[in-house]
């Protein structure tokens, strides 16, 4: 595939094999790129593709969260780096442990991969000038993951949410996932008032599928608190709910919120 404008000056581009997509966000002072794909040899290649938008050197990089196929091509890249607070220590961490448990043919192929940690780190919000334009990063709560960033572009109402929204398949829930924040965190999305949202696998959505996804995911969250008060394990849950999406896909979900209600409550 390559690149598609899908809003002025907004680019994505489409990678196989983890169907991920990255982004470039192009003004007078230069661009900004989002993500990078699952390795450095895959970062390389996309540094190239850049060279068709003129960008081959992007001002910014965003990492949208710390899962291997959006930021383990970081090192093909000089930066600077953009992302969440939590996001260099998840890298340090957790990130190579949840690689292993949801890829290990992957993990092997990229055992020893540099991987740069952003230091230019986002609590709440942040903005990155390009002279013209403004580019916005916003933490709107936990989801995905703890630490997703979205990236908005407020002069053409664009939003490239990472995996917060997906589109090429049913939302991710892995073993870091926060699904009873999700579904809060997907409306405050929503509430920026995006007129595209650019998910991180797919096709680019309107806020009516985003607006449909949220209302599964918080269809999710849901029974998962009822099958937790019910005091159903999660293999039991799974067993006897109604769920919107296939249950096989869900039991980290259910493992997760269990867990987070057991230790509020």
């Amino acid at each position: 595939m390559s690149w598609e404008e899908v809003s002025d000056r907004c680019f994505r581009r489409e990678y196989g094999g983890f169907e991920v997509n990255t982004g470039v966000i192009a003004g007078r002072r230069g661009a900004v790129l989002i993500d990078t794909r699952a390795s450095v040899p895959e970062g390389l290649e996309l540094r190239e593709h850049l060279r068709e938008l003129g960008c081959a050197e992007p001002v910014a990089i965003v990492n949208t969260h710390g899962h291997f196929d959006h930021c383990f091509g970081n090192a093909a890249f000089e930066g600077p780096f953009w992302g969440h607070l939590d996001l260099p220590e998840y890298l340090e961490r957790e990130a190579w442990r949840t690689l292993a448990e949801d890829d290990p043919d992957w993990a092997a192929r990229v055992e020893g991969t540099p991987v740069t940690a952003p230091s230019r780190l986002v609590r709440r919000t942040a903005v990155i000038d390009l002279g013209d334009r403004v580019v916005e990063l916003h933490h709107l709560g936990r989801g995905h993951t703890g630490h997703d960033l979205v990236v908005r572009v407020p002069d053409c109402g664009l939003v490239f949410a990472g995996d917060l929204v997906e589109e090429a398949g049913p939302p991710c829930y892995g073993s870091d996932a926060f699904p009873l924040d999700w579904p809060i965190t997907l409306t405050r999305l929503l509430e920026t008032g995006p007129e595209l949202i650019v998910p991180g696998h797919g096709a680019p959505v309107g806020r009516e599928f985003a607006e449909r996804q949220r209302d599964a995911i918080a269809a999710v969250a849901h029974g998962i608190r009822e099958t937790y008060d019910a005091g159903l394990d999660p293999l039991e849950a799974l067993r006897g709910g109604t769920w919107p999406y296939d249950p096989s896909l869900l039991l980290h979900a259910v493992r997760r919120g269990h867990l987070q209600l057991a230790a509020s409550g």
